[in-house]
């Protein structure tokens, strides 16, 4: 039985949810998202609240049960609050820029890195060192921080390149820390 699929998803004031068939919309303060799920589930507005349901205990039903609950979750949170993520970059000259909406890295490569984020994606600076990453998609945020870190990950004996800003590194200790140990 999925536990999250039967939680019901509470819809915030000014926020607007239309359903047609399998496909549901929902407009808020931040923006509008859609999305088409499995036509097997059912979505129901009931008292400002998104119900799922499933047809039948199949484990297809069970898994698309709980995964239609979390993407509608998601949705109806992204329109209302957004979502950010938040870098960081580290290293001796290593820092961010911002050039119109393009994102501008100077991450130890010979050029500089020219990153351009999809229409939805608000990407700004904090200082020479932070990049923060907002928009209504949970999914396009997290992929498009994702694409940034994978332009230089932080290097696991020095920590130089980008990280997320809740990331711990675990530092190796190299050569040195070998011979130390014996």
């Amino acid at each position: 039985m999925s536990r999250i699929g039967l939680l019901p998803i509470a819809v915030p004031q000014g926020t607007e949810v239309r359903i047609n068939g399998s496909e549901v919309a929902v407009k808020g303060s931040k923006g509008e998202l859609h999305r088409r799920f499995h036509p097997d589930i059912s979505v129901a507005l009931r008292n400002d609240c998104l119900i799922v349901t499933r047809p039948s205990n199949s484990k297809t039903h069970r898994s698309l049960h709980g995964l239609t609950r979390s993407l509608l979750a998601n949705m109806v949170r992204g329109v209302s609050e957004g979502f950010e993520k938040t870098l960081e970059v580290n290293g001796v000259g290593y820092r961010a820029q911002k050039s119109g909406d393009k994102l501008l890295l100077q991450v130890g490569y010979a050029n500089t890195v020219e990153f351009s984020p999809p229409s939805g994606i608000n990407i700004s600076i904090e200082g020479a060192n932070r990049i923060r990453v907002a928009g209504v998609d949970k999914e396009a945020v997290g992929e498009v921080a994702a694409r940034i870190r994978a332009i230089r990950p932080a290097d696991p004996y020095k920590g130089k390149g980008i990280k997320y800003s809740e990331e711990e590194l675990h530092l190796k200790p190299g050569k040195a820390g070998k011979r130390a140990k014996k």
